[in-house]
C-alpha cells in the first residue's frame, strides 16, 4: 500500500515512516502543502494529513483532493476539539487521529480502512434499487435520480449497511462496529452523526427521505 504522509514535524514523520515500513507500507513524506501536491498521484492509496502546515492547512488540501479523488484521508492533528474534528470529517476526511500519535492505533485505523475497501470491492451482487437511489456494487457507483453521486469510502460503506438492513432499526453501536472494525473507544457517536449528515445531504433530494432517526434507538432505511 502506497501512503502519502503530509507532516512538517521531521522527527514525528520519521517515526511514523519507520513504523509503517515495518508493516510493509510504502511511504512518501511531504513536509508542506507544496510537496504534497507534487507527490500526490494515482498510485497513492491513502493520505495521512497534518492540519497545520508551514504553507497552508490540511483542510484546504483535503477539499482540493476531494474534487477529483476518493482516496482515503486520515487527519493527524493536535486540534482534536469537536468543531475541528467535525469540520475535517465534513469536508471529506475518512478518519482522524489525535496527536501525539500512537502508532499501534494508527496502523489499526489504516488496516480498518483497507478492510472496508476490500469489502466494498468484493460485493458481487447486481444493482440495489431503493426509491430514487440506485447502487451498482460491482462498479462502486451510486445514482440519485439517475445522476451519479460521489461518496467517500466510509459514506459508501454506510449506505450499503443501511440498504442491506432496510426496514430494520440499527443501533448506533451496531453501525459503528460494521464501519470501524477496531476498538469502539476510538470512535464516538458524534463521528457517526457527521457521516449520517453527509450521506443524507448527498442522497436525500427534495421529498425523498430515506434515513430515519429513531430517537433513543438508532437509524432505519426506508424506501
Amino acid at each position: 500500500m502506497n501512503i502519502l504522509l503530509v507532516e512538517d514535524d521531521a522527527p514525528l514523520a520519521m517515526g511514523i515512516e519507520y513504523a509503517l515500513k515495518k508493516q510493509d507500507f510504502a511511504v512518501s513524506i511531504a513536509k508542506n502543502i507544496k510537496d504534497a501536491y507534487r507527490l500526490f498521484n494515482e498510485d497513492i492509496q491513502l493520505i495521512l494529513l497534518d492540519v497545520t502546515l508551514p504553507d497552508g492547512n490540511g483542510y484546504d488540501f483535503c477539499k482540493e483532493i476531494r474534487q477529483t479523488s476518493n482516496v482515503p484521508i486520515i487527519f493527524m492533528t493536535a486540534l482534536d476539539d469537536e468543531p475541528n474534528v467535525v469540520f475535517g470529517l465534513d469536508i471529506g476526511g475518512d478518519d482522524y487521529i489525535s496527536k501525539p500519535v500512537r502508532t499501534s492505533e494508527l496502523i489499526s485505523r489504516i488496516n480498518a480502512i483497507m478492510r472496508r475497501q476490500k469489502q466494498a470491492e468484493s460485493v458481487d451482487t447486481g444493482k440495489i434499487i431503493s426509491g430514487n437511489v440506485v447502487v451498482e456494487p460491482l462498479k462502486c457507483k451510486v445514482y440519485v435520480n439517475k445522476e451519479e453521486v460521489f461518496l467517500t469510502a466510509v459514506e459508501y460503506k454506510l449506505l450499503l449497511v443501511l440498504l442491506e438492513n432496510k426496514g430494520n432499526v440499527l443501533s448506533r453501536n451496531t453501525i459503528i462496529e460494521k464501519l470501524w472494525d477496531i476498538d469502539s473507544n476510538f470512535v464516538d457517536y458524534n463521528t457517526l452523526n457527521v457521516y449520517m449528515k453527509r450521506l443524507r445531504e448527498k442522497i436525500e433530494v427534495g421529498d425523498e427521505k430515506h434515513i430515519e432517526t429513531v430517537r433513543g434507538l438508532g437509524y432505519v432505511w426506508k424506501d
